[in-house]
């Protein structure tokens, strides 16, 4: 087993299960939490995340498949996807996959999901699909302010990781959201995309 990553929110190690490669993602314990609270929190959350892939791969978005859930230890087997970070391709083809990744997005969200951390390195370019992971910090949301700060977090990266094609991503991401949500929808997220732009660029220290 090896720790290929350390998150605010879980370790990810590589691992195997059943003889295939797999990826073991363990929340971590807290401890400036009370260790009862903690348990709680962390197994509550184990398992809202299961759920969720399992949800959004029921309605068509590509996902990791769940091995095993084990609620004591707080863990999740799951899948390897093997593939390239859609963060990591050439400008065209990250051009390309922002369109999918808004079809992507537009379903989850029309399917009453917010993923909580659109990054482009949480979709995998695999074998001509995209497969969207880390679901850690979804939830199971309508509200259009909470779709609004998924978009608004994806956009933040995109001026930020690929700033030089920050126009070209952005207008094809909101081409693929569009389609699915569609134009007043997109309107109404877009526009409290700005507000929450607003009150970042005006907040003050007091």
């Amino acid at each position: 087993m090896k720790l290929i990553k350390k998150g605010a929110e879980g370790d990810l190690y590589l691992t195997t299960w059943n003889k295939q490669k797999s990826i073991l993602k363990v929340r971590k314990k807290k401890a400036y939490r009370n260790p009862l609270l903690d348990e709680k929190i962390r197994r509550q959350r184990t398992i809202k995340e299961a759920q969720i892939i399992v949800e959004a791969k029921s309605f068509g978005v590509d996902t990791p498949l769940i091995y095993l859930v084990d609620i004591k230890s707080c863990s999740i087997v799951m899948q390897h996807i093997e593939g390239t970070l859609v963060r990591d391709l050439s400008d065209s083809k990250l051009v390309r996959c922002c369109n999918k990744i808004g079809y992507i997005v537009g379903t989850l969200h029309k399917n009453g999901i917010m993923h909580g951390d659109l990054t482009t390195s949480n979709f995998i370019l695999s074998k001509n699909k995209l497969v969207t992971i880390d679901f850690g910090l979804a939830n199971k949301t309508s509200k259009p302010e909470d779709h609004a700060i998924d978009l608004r977090l994806l956009k933040e990266i995109l001026g930020s990781a690929h700033v030089y094609i920050m126009k070209k991503t952005w207008a094809s991401f909101l081409s693929g959201y569009k389609a699915i949500v569609g134009p007043t929808r997109l309107a109404q997220v877009t526009n409290l995309v700005s507000v929450i732009e607003s009150r970042g660029r005006y907040a003050t220290v007091v």
